[in-house]
């Protein structure tokens, strides 16, 4: 089965990330205040990638945050301790999963940021 997950994530005081499934319509979010927005962004990658993990379905996630799916696809570095962390627990996650693609979409076509209502 082919999969689509849009995540989206969001800083501050009223922080939160989330999924949304568009192939099932299942869609999940948590509210995490104090946390950055690329925090937030890994969170909602990171909470894919978990759902996942030892799937053998097909697995794209959507993401409108170019520096964290430039991150996780190894483009951009990480100066963020804090980032680093979540980045190795998400790639420690992707590598159980062995057909995934995290993409970089503008910010209009996540759906996911619809469904959160950012």
């Amino acid at each position: 089965m082919e999969l689509s997950a849009y995540v989206d994530g969001s800083g501050g005081d009223n922080a939160g990330y989330g999924y949304f499934i568009k192939e099932t319509g299942e869609s999940f979010y948590e509210k995490k205040p104090g946390i950055t927005n690329n925090q937030a962004e890994y969170l909602g990658i990171i909470s894919v990638l978990e759902k996942f993990a030892q799937s053998n379905d097909v697995i794209t996630i959507y993401s409108d945050s170019k520096n964290t799916v430039s991150q996780l696809n190894h483009e951009f570095a990480i100066n963020s301790e804090p980032l680093r962390e979540l980045a190795r627990k998400a790639w420690s996650l992707m590598g159980k999963i062995p057909n995934l693609k995290i993409v970089w979409i503008p910010r209009a076509q996540n759906l996911a940021g619809k469904m959160l209502g950012s």
